[in-house]
This record gives C-alpha cells, sequence and structure tokens, in this order.
C-alpha cells in the first residue's frame, strides 16, 4: 500500500539526481530481467534499423548509436512484469515504440534546427534536413511494420499514438489561442506530444504481458500522466542544467522562443522586478548574451520553483493511479519511476 510517505516529495538538495534506470529497491531478479528485456530490443532494434544501402544504414542508426536511455522500451518491459513478463511480442512491442521515439527525435532536430542531440551532431547536422526527415519517416515506417505483427488492436494503437504525436507536435510549434489558457493549453500539449507515446509504451506491456483489461487501462493513464511529468522534468533540464551534463544545449525551447511552463509562470508575474525577464522572454533570444540573460535570470527566479512542484504533483498523480494494483515488486518499481524521471539531470 502507497503512504503518504511513499509519495513522490522535492528531494533534499543535494548534487546530483538519481537515474530513470536506477529504480530503487528493485531486486537484482528484476533487474535481470529488465537488463535482459532492454538487451533483446537492443538487439531487434539494430536488426531493423539496418539496411541494405550503407547510406541509409548509417544516417538511420545514428541517433540510436548516440545512446540514450530506452526508458520507453524499459517501461514497456516493467510494464508486462505486472503480467507474464517479457516474451518476443513485448520485444516487438517496445521496439515499434522506441523506433517511432526516434523517428519523432529526426524529426524534432529539423523542426529545432538542432546541432546537437545526446552530446553528439544531430541527424541534420550530420546529414542535412531533407535526409533527417526522409529517415524518420523511414524509421516511423519500420515501427507500423514491426508492430503490423501484433494484431489490429496494436495498428489501431499505433496509428492513434502517431495522430496524438503529431498534433501535439504541430501545437507545440505554434503560439497558444488568445481565447486559450496558455497554462492548460501548454499541458495538454505535453499530454499529445510526449504523454501518449509513453502511455503507449506502458499500454503494450501490459497487453503483451496477459494483464487484464483493467490493468491495462490503469498503465495506459500512468503512463500519459508519467510521459507528462517526464516533459516537465525536461523543460527544467533545458533551463536549470549545462551541455556537460545533458549532451543538449541549454536554453533550446527559450532560444526557439517556446513557453515552457517556467516561461509561462515568469510571463505571468506581477512584480516590477521582472520587467527585463519579462521583455526578454518576449523578445527574440538568438543573441549569445541576450539567451545568456534570460537564462541567468530565469534560473534564479520564483518561477522555476514552481514549475518543479507542478512537475512534481505530476508525478504524484502518476503513482496514485497505481494504488488500484495488487502488491508486487513491478508495482514498487513503476512507483519509483515516477520519482526518478522528475530527479534526473538528463
Amino acid at each position: 500500500m502507497t503512504t503518504a510517505a511513499d509519495q513522490v516529495a522535492p528531494p533534499p538538495r543535494v548534487s546530483g539526481t538519481p537515474s530513470v534506470l536506477a529504480l530503487p529497491g528493485a531486486s537484482t531478479g528484476l533487474r535481470e530481467r529488465l537488463a535482459a528485456g532492454l538487451d533483446a530490443v537492443n538487439d531487434l532494434l539494430r536488426a531493423r534499423i539496418d539496411h541494405d544501402d550503407p547510406f541509409i544504414a548509417a544516417a538511420s542508426g545514428h541517433l540510436a548509436a548516440a545512446g540514450g536511455k530506452r526508458f520507453r522500451p524499459l517501461l514497456t518491459i516493467l510494464a508486462a512484469e505486472l503480467g507474464t513478463g517479457v516474451n518476443p511480442e513485448v520485444v516487438a512491442a517496445a521496439t515499434g515504440v522506441e523506433l517511432t521515439h526516434l523517428a519523432s527525435l529526426y524529426h524534432d532536430d529539423v523542426m529545432d534546427e538542432a546541432m546537437v542531440r545526446r552530446g553528439t551532431p544531430s541527424a541534420n547536422a550530420a546529414y542535412d534536413n531533407s535526409t533527417a526527415i526522409l529517415v524518420g519517416d523511414l524509421l516511423f515506417g519500420t515501427a507500423s511494420d514491426i508492430v503490423a505483427d501484433l494484431g489490429p488492436e496494436a495498428v489501431k494503437i499505433q496509428a492513434q499514438t502517431f495522430v496524438r504525436l503529431c498534433s501535439g507536435q504541430i501545437r507545440d510549434d505554434r503560439p497558444a489561442p488568445t481565447d486559450a489558457d496558455p497554462i492548460a493549453y501548454y499541458l495538454g500539449v505535453l499530454a499529445d506530444k510526449t504523454g501518449v507515446l509513453i502511455a503507449t509504451a506502458a499500454r503494450y506491456g501490459a497487453m503483451f504481458g496477459g494483464c487484464p483489461p483493467e490493468v491495462v487501462e490503469t498503465m495506459r493513464v500512468y503512463g500519459e500522466h508519467l510521459g507528462m511529468a517526464f516533459q516537465l522534468a525536461d523543460d527544467l533540464i533545458d533551463i536549470a542544467s549545462d551541455a556537460e551534463q545533458t549532451g543538449k544545449t541549454p536554453g533550446t525551447d527559450l532560444r526557439e522562443g517556446k513557453r515552457t511552463l517556467p516561461v509561462l509562470y515568469a510571463l505571468g508575474s506581477g512584480d516590477p522586478a521582472d520587467a527585463r525577464l519579462q521583455e526578454l522572454l518576449r523578445g527574440d533570444l538568438s543573441d549569445d548574451a541576450d539567451l545568456a540573460e534570460a537564462l541567468a535570470l530565469l534560473r534564479a527566479h520564483p518561477a522555476m520553483e514552481r514549475a518543479r512542484q507542478e512537475t512534481y504533483a505530476v508525478a504524484r498523480r502518476a503513482q496514485d493511479v497505481l494504488s488500484s494494483l495488487p502488491d508486487s515488486e513491478a508495482k514498487t518499481a513503476l512507483h519509483a519511476l515516477a520519482t526518478g524521471v522528475v530527479d534526473r539531470v538528463g
């Protein structure tokens, strides 16, 4: 049973934060099963990314080779532990989700004009925009090919996920309508652009791990909250961390004019002392000096702590969803995972 003491709470101010893969309290057996499942996913991922054309093979494998936490397939494998555990269908579903995620990163980097991804040149920087877009499309197609072997329900879920993911990306690239609450609008964007794919990762794991429909639905809802917490944490990382910690250029969202939660809170301030920060946030931050000033002011602003508290609140909602599940090692690990996604530094 989850108690108040088990809930996500802001960690003490110490250097470093736990990895999302650490899963405090997980047994050696669970860690070994998760590691074996991820090894199987990575093997299938490499096999399906490979191509007869060496150029296509290299471009398709560029971001996969750069590493990453494999957070989504980890969640699929962990959700399967609520049922009968990992099997070939779980591995295939996890690989399909990770390929969908990788494909979206190729498109993200083109949209963001990013130069670095995971500490290495982005796909569009290493190749060009056209290649990055087409490779993203190729990987989306490969993911769909894998999911098609899992049956019509999986295909339907994949299609619905893709529609929401793309609509979230489109809305993320546009300002909130003037008649919309900007914070509610932004949270809705996060649910689509990030939450839905993580929800599908958890849903597939429960589905193909043999769980009953009510557990599958629980994992879908848990995954969507978890995904939103994950993205909210990313928004904070973009402002608070440096390139050495994350492998990403800090302030990328600010430079692009994206109004993430800390920015929205700062813009909503009525304190005259915030005039300079608000001027910067509403202006063009393509100049490095202006960006550095905006980052420094925003890092010290109460909006950061307010956004951090909201991130923890969303993670707690993910944990609360788990209360309907019987106690198990997998449930405990899922609870810990919600803490890990908001405590990470990259």
